[in-house]
């Protein structure tokens, strides 16, 4: 990502239902940069009014134009309020990225990749 480049980004995490913790960048919810967002799962994030995240989307992303995010998704986390991505790396395949989307689903979503 464009971000990744300069300066560090803000770090954050989120916790999945299984109890496991999940380190992301946070950046803003911009397609320039998340269409360089490749082998990555990205929550779509909107914020209360005293500022606490809430996931409104979560999706992974692989390598290739064919994997990557669609601007179908970032349109429609855009409608549910989002402003920001946060980018968790970390996970190794397309295997664990699917597993950690599973364990982040937001409510009545179904796990995207």
């Amino acid at each position: 990502m464009a971000g990744l480049r300069g300066a560090a980004p803000a770090l954050s995490a989120w916790r999945g239902r299984s109890g496991r913790r999940y380190v992301v960048g946070v950046h803003e919810l911009a397609e320039p940069d998340l269409a360089e967002v490749d082998e990555a799962v990205v929550i779509a994030v909107r914020r209360d009014d005293a500022g606490i995240a809430q996931a409104v989307s979560i999706a992974a992303s692989g390598k290739g134009p064919r994997e990557r995010l669609h601007r179908n998704w970032l349109a429609r986390a855009r409608q549910q309020g989002a402003t920001e991505m946060h980018v968790h790396r970390l996970a190794e395949g397309e295997e664990e990225r699917r597993a950690v989307v599973a364990d982040l689903a937001v409510d009545g979503e179904q796990a995207s990749a």
